[in-house]
């Protein structure tokens, strides 16, 4: 019973900011790993962020310095703040937590940023 609803996304204009929210049906202390990815039709998913072992976070070139993961442990909840949004950041955004033994992922947001 392990399910990750991710929810945020919207289409925005460069330079703006949105906060992608993943709500997940397991303690957040459940998940050994939970990470951002994100997509964009005919190319490869991608990791935007992620928590991982004790604590230690990672970024992807292209957003460090503009995005934030971090977790709410009392409402079970992951969040990422994208702030300077860029057009090349449009895709769908995906949640991903490691439960036990396998990745679990979220049905994904979409975010649109125009030019």
């Amino acid at each position: 019973q392990v399910q990750l609803v991710e929810s945020g996304g919207g289409l925005v204009q460069a330079g703006e900011s949105l906060r992608l929210s993943c709500a997940t049906s397991k303690s957040i202390f459940s998940f050994s790993a939970m990470a951002w990815y994100r997509q964009t039709p005919g190319h490869e998913r991608e990791l935007v962020a992620a928590i991982v072992g004790g604590g230690t976070i990672r970024y992807a070139d292209s957003v460090q310095g503009r995005f934030t993961i971090s977790r709410d442990m009392a409402r079970n909840m992951l969040h990422l703040q994208m702030n300077n949004l860029k057009p090349e950041d449009t895709a769908v955004y995906f949640c991903k937590g490691h439960y036990t033994t396998r990745d679990y992922w979220g049905q994904g947001t979409q975010v649109t940023v125009s030019s």
